[in-house]
């Protein structure tokens, strides 16, 4: 097990110890958000650390920039070894704040950060859709909501709303602006002409996150209408086969995973957001908002939260290819990449959902419980 490593050019004496749990196995938006908060937090004195699985993507990353972490390889509440390994280092670290992700590492390290005392022990909901047992949410002193539709879920089941914030995760607006340069690049690298629309999608390739539906929708466009999907995962046998089926294999380019998904925001014409089940507020849909793009959308709760107020957009059921193909239309019509209406976008996007409203929101949490975190 690793020990923190107290930096004294950057830890602030007296500052919160900020511990986070996740057992996640995976690699996406809820890990993602744990990574940007540990780092936030670091950078504003505080000390940080992560408990996380042995040998998943958030544990490695975290790893490799010097964010002191202790890896598990159980986090079940059947396990005892588990129980023992969460307390003795519960006990040791003696954080200020212990917060949550997955149901594997609620159940077991919020009831023992409560047994230990710890002053603020926190769970952060990312996603949409009922929770199985609100049992463990009974351990916390707070629980964090990605989302407005989240924390009304989340009440539906119980939850006194006087115990859940809304968080929404934030992401870097600089980051995620349009850049001229990097379009001409991708879209050159690709084979993209001028005259071609771009449909664009980020994310993994699974099934709610509706790919089917982009290329059902594709088919049905004219030829001139392309579609980029950027990700990786265990449908992209499948989508080919459609693509192969469906006679668009050559208006259809596959990506795979990227590093950098902001560059590739910057090729697209459009934004085709498919999923239809247990978003929160997708990062990926923020981020095409803030790169100014027009965005088409599946209708869920948590999605029109985001779209409020979004000019360029439109709404769609899953499913529905002939309302999808006529939004499209309507989209692409508008002045492409047009800077004023691109600016107002942004603009507005990054005061929602920038990394900074995040971390405002965040602190305001900590605050309202007594715990104060250095000003950055």
């Amino acid at each position: 097990m690793h020990t923190f490593s107290h930096h004294v050019d950057s830890v602030v004496q007296g500052s919160p110890c900020i511990v986070h749990t996740d057992a996640s196995r995976a690699w996406g938006g809820q890990e993602i958000r744990v990574l940007a908060e540990l780092r936030e937090m670091q950078a504003r004195g505080c000390q940080v650390a992560l408990i996380g699985r042995a040998g998943a993507p958030l544990t490695r990353r975290c790893a490799a920039l010097d964010i002191t972490v202790y890896p598990l390889t159980s986090f079940s509440k059947l396990d005892p070894t588990c129980w023992l390994q969460l307390w003795r280092l519960i006990r040791r670290l003696r954080p200020t704040v212990l917060n949550t992700h997955s149901s594997e590492d609620s159940w077991v390290a919020a009831s023992l950060a409560r047994l230990a005392g710890v002053p603020l022990v926190l769970r952060t909901r990312h996603v949409s859709a009922p929770v199985s047992s609100t049992v463990s949410y009974r351990f916390l002193h707070a629980i964090l909501a990605c989302s407005d539709a989240i924390a009304a879920q989340l009440v539906r089941q119980g939850l006194p709303q006087a115990n859940i914030a809304v968080v929404p995760t934030g992401n870097d607006p600089a980051r995620f602006a349009f850049a001229e340069a990097k379009r001409q690049e991708l879209r050159g690298r690709y084979g993209l002409a001028e005259a071609d629309v771009v449909i664009g999608n980020v994310g993994f390739l699974r099934d709610y996150k509706g790919h089917a539906f982009i290329l059902d929708t594709l088919v049905q466009l004219p030829p001139a209408y392309r579609v980029l999907l950027v990700g990786d995962g265990e449908l992209r046998a499948a989508l080919e086969e459609q693509a192969r089926r469906l006679g668009i294999v050559e208006r259809i380019i596959f990506v795979g995973h990227q590093e950098r998904p902001e560059d590739y925001y910057n090729a697209f014409d459009l934004f085709f957001f498919a999923s239809h089940a247990a978003e929160g507020v997708s990062q990926a849909l923020v981020q095409a908002l803030l790169n100014g793009l027009p965005v088409l959308s599946c209708r869920l709760a948590s999605n029109e939260e985001v779209l409020q107020g979004v000019v360029a957009s439109h709404l769609v059921e899953y499913g529905d290819v002939a309302a999808a193909k006529e939004a499209l239309l309507a989209l692409s019509a508008l002045p492409r990449r047009d800077p004023e209406r691109m600016l107002a976008q942004h603009t507005v996007i990054a005061a929602r959902y920038g990394l900074s409203a995040m971390m405002e929101r965040l602190i305001a949490v900590y605050a309202q419980h007594g715990i104060s975190v250095p000003p950055f």
